[in-house]
């Protein structure tokens, strides 16, 4: 776990960047009967995204000599767009390595920030986050998961929940490789033990759902979808002491069922999320949760308007 202290200095240090998203209640007939559905809005961010929270605050913690040397990361697009926006606040340079299916549009996002942007094959990225560098690339890399003060800044996103919502039964955070996990648990576990804590991946990449029925990290089969902020083929094995004291139950959420909770927020909530953000909230929907005041983290909201336009006429891919 990340330490409250670090969590409550994160928010300090980063409260002129990262909006203070609202917690807003999901009213539709497809809530279950006994569930209250609260929304917490990271699409509101000025990057559409959480992301900004633990980036702004990883390189704010870095010395200048480190950062001197510019700055790195790996990333599907979200976080990527946190370490361009933290390299144009400071005059950095930024590159990115990203995966070859990641979207136009957070790739269009990235080179408005100022980042520059290597596209590399899926196995080759997914390296880099394993070993933290990107080969032959110098700079500062900034771990779009396992670093701690990225951990500490998503953590603030728990403070934030429990001021506006103080006694939530569940919190469903969408899973990619456990950062976002480990910083809202961590920070909720410190101030309200008993509430659940669940993730959600989409089931063509849950591997800390496997890792969770098998008791250990495991590979699974994994499908490029629209869905392409969360899920993988095997969770970090740096992460999983962490989230496996954490999490209390992992769920596979199907495609078709991310793609209908897509359509549900944009015509119910007037929220536009992207597939990652739209998993907490399919899971609540069907019920995984439970019952009682369930917290959704709708992590971002980038997603193609293209493929939007196709979710929203019915398309689940």
């Amino acid at each position: 776990m990340i330490d409250l202290r670090e969590i409550e200095a994160a928010r300090a240090r980063i409260a002129d960047v990262a909006v203070r998203t609202p917690l807003v209640r999901l009213h539709a007939a497809e809530v279950p009967d006994g569930t209250e559905i609260y929304l917490k809005l990271e699409a509101l961010q000025p990057i559409g995204s959480f992301k900004i929270r633990g980036a702004t605050n990883a390189v704010r913690l870095a010395s200048a000599a480190d950062r001197g040397r510019g700055l790195v990361t790996a990333s599907a697009g979200n976080m990527a767009q946190g370490v361009a926006w933290a390299g144009r606040e400071l005059g950095l340079a930024a590159t990115i390595a990203v995966p070859e299916h990641a979207p136009q549009a957070k790739l269009s996002a990235i080179e408005r920030l100022g980042g520059k942007v290597v596209k590399l094959p899926y196995d080759e990225w997914w390296q880099a986050i394993v070993t933290s560098q990107v080969d032959g690339i110098e700079g500062l890399f900034v771990h779009p998961v396992q670093d701690e003060g990225v951990m500490a800044g998503n953590g603030t996103i728990g403070l934030e929940i429990l001021d506006d919502l103080p006694d939530p039964d569940a919190v469903v955070i969408p899973y990619g490789g456990g950062g976002l996990t480990v910083g809202i648990a961590s920070a909720v576990r410190a101030l309200k033990p008993d509430v659940k804590i669940y993730t959600a991946e989409p089931a063509t990449g849950a591997a800390l759902a496997a890792a969770l029925e098998a008791g250990e990290p495991t590979d699974v089969d994994y499908s490029p979808s629209f869905v392409d902020g969360a899920g993988s083929r095997r969770v970090l094995d740096t992460m999983w002491p962490r989230v496996r004291e954490i999490v209390d139950g992992g769920f596979a959420v199907p495609i078709d069922e991310a793609a209908a909770a897509v359509r549900l927020l944009a015509g119910r909530a007037h929220v536009v999320a992207e597939g990652a953000g739209a998993l907490a909230c399919a899971a609540a929907l069907a019920g995984r949760a439970g019952a009682g005041k369930v917290v959704c983290i709708v992590s971002g909201g980038n997603i193609d308007p293209a493929k939007l336009a196709g979710i929203l006429e019915g398309g689940d891919s």
